[in-house]
């Protein structure tokens, strides 16, 4: 059964899984469902129609579901969807969605969030990601599997970062950083790849000299950067993560890709 602290307010309608214990001084609003076997340890606000998967942790003044942070926002009852076994550490932020972003923040599952870091509204978060303290999200960014946020950086609204991207500390993130990207400095440049990260993920070596061979091609070969995104177009059937960070580039939506420093020409991101 659940354990719900007396000095904890749970209003009707909330729904509140098997196993979970609210601590004191929570506050959980009446369309929020907690999954099985969770702990809300003290002072944890979660509001608006939020849903949290089974076996969340969440430390305490962490608010969930309170209103984005759009001035185009009127009040809605809009979504904020966290997967299961989280890690939420102390003061972390996530708001709903806009109506107008399809009205709903998704996190993934297993991810953990260290102090202070913020998913802003209509975020798009994968599984298994790491956010250092502060690491922030504006609105409607696009976040991968294993993605490692680091401490005090901040991603555009608009962004996308792709699965297994390392974002070194105090980084402004104001381009599309492509899967296996490694980005760093006050304003992001890309600086190669997460080999760190690629072999935790099980990269052999083969795989790793071919994935880069093929990034020096494109981010550092002759000419400018869309007649080289052309000329790799048939490596894509080389190895999935060259296939992986074409079909990341092709789809485009808001924001250029970020390059490495010194490449100044815009990046053009459409296919042949």
């Amino acid at each position: 059964m659940s354990m719900i602290d007396p000095a904890a307010r749970v209003e009707d309608g909330a729904v509140i899984g098997e196993g979970t214990t609210i601590g004191p001084y929570c506050i959980i609003g009446p369309n929020v469902v907690i999954g099985a076997h969770c702990k809300l340890i003290a002072h944890v606000h979660i509001t608006a129609q939020t849903t949290i998967g089974d076996g969340c942790t969440i430390y305490p003044f962490v608010s969930l579901g309170t209103p984005p942070q759009s001035l185009n926002y009127r009040g809605e009852l809009t979504r904020l969807q966290i997967g299961a076994r989280c890690t939420l550490r102390e003061s972390v932020t996530m708001n709903a969605g806009t109506a107008g972003g399809g009205g709903i923040t998704r996190v993934g599952e297993r991810g953990y969030f260290m102090n202070g870091s913020h998913v802003g509204h209509d975020c798009q978060v994968g599984n298994d990601v790491i956010f250092a303290t502060s690491a922030t999200l504006g609105g409607h960014c696009e976040i991968g599997d294993f993605a490692f946020i680091g401490g005090l950086s901040a991603v555009h609204q608009f962004t996308r970062v792709g699965p297994q991207v390392m974002v070194g500390g105090v980084c402004g993130v104001r381009g599309d950083v492509i899967p296996f990207g490694l980005v760093n400095g006050q304003y992001a440049t890309l600086e190669g790849l997460n080999i760190v990260g690629m072999r935790r993920r099980k990269f052999t070596k083969a795989r790793l000299l071919t994935v880069r061979a093929f990034y020096k091609k494109l981010f550092h070969g002759p000419g400018i950067f869309a007649e080289r995104l052309i000329k790799v177009q048939p490596l894509a059937s080389q190895d999935p993560a060259i296939a992986e960070i074409l079909e990341f580039i092709r789809d485009a939506k808001h924001r250029a890709l970020c390059l490495p420093a010194g490449d100044s020409k815009p990046a053009s991101t459409s296919g042949p």
